[in-house]
């Protein structure tokens, strides 16, 4: 399956989608902010496949997060996540709007990885 970064500074969050994704067979790491996501993302820029954040986040919101993968990788994976209808999404992301349930999670991430 993928190697999956998670960036969301909500605890409960992160673990959720953790703990959905590894179960689907999935490598996950996280971070709780978009400092911490960037320095993880850099460090692995090849054998990260797919990035899931939230939009709203203290340090380092996901808009800057998104800009700043796609100037390591023009071409990244990136699911976006946010649960305020006003939030303007980077071209070229998938939106998961919350709260969502773990199929809506699944497909969303089904779409970028490969299958087994």
């Amino acid at each position: 399956m993928a190697v999956v970064l998670v960036v969301d500074d909500e605890d409960g969050i992160r673990k959720l989608v953790h703990l959905i994704l590894a179960a689907d067979g999935h490598q996950v790491m996280t971070a709780c902010n978009g400092v911490e996501g960037i320095a993880l993302y850099r460090s692995y820029p090849d054998r990260i496949q797919l990035v899931i954040t939230d939009m709203k986040m203290p340090v380092m919101d996901g808009a800057e997060l998104v800009h700043l993968i796609r100037e390591t990788r023009p071409e990244a994976k990136i699911i976006c996540m946010s649960g305020y209808t006003e939030t303007a999404f980077p071209d070229g992301v998938t939106v998961l709007w919350k709260p969502f349930k773990p199929d809506a999670l699944r497909e969303c991430v089904r779409h970028y990885t490969p299958q087994q």
